[in-house]
């Protein structure tokens, strides 16, 4: 199959990987370099370009009703719209699937033993494209749940911002954990609340991508996150990250969203205070701190 890879930066070179390797004829586009013939003869699309610049990029292509793989992971800070609702507001004809869960380009390249979700609109389409592009080495898992699975995705950047934050202020191994644990809370009270089946929350797009990426300096959130708490700007934090820092831009919005649907996310919050209205980390620790005691699990 010719698949066209929307995107030239680490994760679409990942996943070029990936598809060369599972037998399909694979080329790269890029705004830079743009091939008209490569997007006239693909039979697919994958989308790798950051959640931010996704819109722009389906808006001035034409996919001609093909399938859509999103590897992107955050909301469109403009609008509040997770990467398939933007989708089918421009690329209305493609059925679009989402692609998720705890990897990163480098061990995708090096072979190293990686698992996913994919998901799309019915588990059997899912399921169709995950063995398309699985390979030994990196293992796809289908389901249906595209919302639970975007959410998963966006929400862990911003959660491995907080972690980072209190590794970079020396808060210890214990506070990252529980940093991490109550994150997943607020994350999955954010899912469900969208529409999430839990069990997908639950799974690598969602508890196995947290896990990951609170908690390793490949990822660029928690790298970002651990600058800021050793006592960087946020600009300077930015300007040193490799690569785009994606929950630095989902933050804002996914509190705006959480607010809006009446779901508490204090984590959510401190991040959002630190990154978008230049508050002190330290300050956001005590605030979190002091909050009232309560239940551990709530009834909704």
């Amino acid at each position: 199959m010719r698949i066209a890879i929307l995107g030239n930066g680490a994760w679409g070179k990942g996943l070029a990987f990936i598809a060369e390797r599972a037998g399909h004829d694979v080329g790269i586009w890029s705004r830079r370099a743009a091939q008209p013939m490569l997007i006239k003869s693909a039979e697919a699309f994958i989308l790798a370009v950051p959640a931010q610049d996704a819109h722009g990029v389906l808006q001035n292509l034409d996919l001609e009703g093909k399938p859509l793989i999103s590897a992107a992971k955050g909301i469109e800070k403009t609008s509040g719209k997770f990467l398939h609702q933007l989708a089918r507001a421009v690329a209305p004809k493609s059925e679009f699937y989402a692609l998720s869960g705890p990897s990163f380009s480098a061990d995708v390249v090096q072979g190293l033993p990686t698992a996913v979700t994919l998901a799309g609109p019915t588990l059997e389409k899912a399921s169709h494209w995950a063995k398309l592009l699985s390979i030994p080495t990196f293992r796809i898992y289908a389901t249906d749940d595209v919302a639970g699975v975007e959410i998963g995705g966006a929400m862990k950047n911003v959660l491995a911002i907080a972690c980072g934050i209190s590794d970079g202020l020396k808060l210890g191994d214990s506070a990252r954990a529980s940093l991490t644990t109550r994150g997943f809370a607020e994350l999955s009270r954010f899912g469900r609340k969208l529409g999430a089946k839990p069990e997908t929350l639950m799974g690598l797009s969602g508890l196995g991508d947290l896990l990951l990426t609170c908690s390793s300096q490949k990822s660029r959130n928690y790298s970002f996150g651990r600058a800021l708490g050793q006592g960087q700007s946020v600009a300077e934090a930015l300007g040193q990250a490799k690569g785009v820092v994606e929950g630095a831009y989902t933050a804002g919005i996914a509190a705006k969203l959480a607010r809006q649907h009446h779901v508490e996310m204090p984590i959510v919050d401190a991040v959002t205070a630190i990154v978008d209205h230049g508050s002190k980390p330290g300050d956001e620790v005590k605030k979190l701190l002091a909050r009232p005691l309560g239940t551990e699990f709530k009834k909704e």
